[in-house]
């Protein structure tokens, strides 16, 4: 039996500058797509020019008229992420929504970032935490919503305070969950810290539920020649209508997050189906792991250490 479509309404967003991380393919490129599709000036930060070129490409078929533009951004590489909001800054533009929507996961063997931190904790949320604070003036500037998104993940495991980077050890899917786990602490602190200050930025989460799409794939740059296991389940059932979402349902959780006027600072939004793996976005519990202010202020204050890229500071 065929699945009912499931779909939202975006809001018109002609005059908003949205920022979208990850967009060159995936989950990425189908909220980038929506976004210009809804009038918003769509700019995609990418590591790969030329999948950069083609998501333009793929954007510009499905919406001839719509704004969409390219910046280098490796959010492995610290001194990347700062090249791109020196670009911005000079430039000037406030910003309106930021997806944060990039990342990588379970490389089988442990891989290091440009500066020496574990790759998907470097990737997932130093780099991405880098970047808001780089853009935190025009963020300000365009009274931003921020929406993060985690994972399904971030429901399991903890995170390794006492060896962050997995020096002394590593499992990839304990290192992924800990990279999202902090991710979203971050995204929540990041809230109160406005609220606190006055920053007018609001943040909030969302997760994508359970999806064929691109992060289990053959990543030969992580040492995974071909897809795993899991994803070539995944994409059965994802096929057959099983529980799980599509790369298309995938992307409704953020879209909403990010431009809906329902959607609130400090909440958490994902699939809304049976084991919250797919169907229509809606607002969800948090994640146990996610619930701690004390959590939230100490990975904050430990990412300003380690990324060398400080907040104003306020009183929480």
């Amino acid at each position: 039996m065929p699945r009912k479509p499931i779909d939202i309404t975006v809001p018109q967003l002609s005059g908003k500058r949205a920022v979208v991380t990850g967009g060159s393919d995936g989950i990425g490129l189908g909220i980038a797509t929506r976004l210009a599709a809804a009038g918003a000036d769509v700019l995609l930060p990418v590591r790969n020019p030329r999948k950069g070129e083609a998501a333009i490409a793929t954007i510009r078929r499905a919406t001839p008229n719509g704004t969409v533009s390219l910046h280098a951004l490796d959010l492995s590489s610290l001194e990347s992420v700062a090249a791109l909001g020196e670009t911005l800054r000079s430039d000037g533009r406030p910003i309106h929504l930021l997806v944060s929507n990039a990342g990588v996961m379970t490389p089988p063997d442990r891989q290091a970032t440009a500066d020496g931190f574990e790759l998907q904790f470097g990737t997932n949320h130093l780099g991405h935490f880098a970047m808001v604070g780089h853009l935190l003036p025009l963020l300000r500037a365009g009274r931003a919503r921020v929406t993060s998104q985690i994972s399904v993940a971030a429901n399991r495991n903890s995170i390794n305070w006492d060896d962050l980077n997995w020096e002394r050890s590593y499992h990839g899917m304990r290192a992924y969950s800990q990279s999202k786990i902090a991710f979203g602490l971050a995204g929540l602190e990041l809230d109160r810290r406005s609220r606190a200050s006055g920053w007018g930025i609001t943040s909030n989460l969302s997760h994508p539920g359970v999806a064929p799409t691109s992060l289990l794939a053959a990543r030969p740059e992580l040492g995974r020649a071909r897809e795993t296991p899991g994803r070539r389940l995944i994409r059965v059932l994802s096929a057959r209508g099983i529980l799980l979402g599509t790369v298309e349902t995938a992307k409704l959780p953020a879209l909403y997050a990010a431009t809906s006027a329902d959607a609130q600072s400090g909440r958490f939004y994902g699939p809304s189906g049976p084991g919250r793996l797919g169907g229509p976005p809606a607002e969800q519990q948090l994640y146990s792991r996610l619930r701690s202010a004390g959590d939230a202020q100490r990975i904050w204050q430990v990412s300003e250490e380690l990324t060398k890229v400080t907040f104003p500071a306020v009183d929480v």
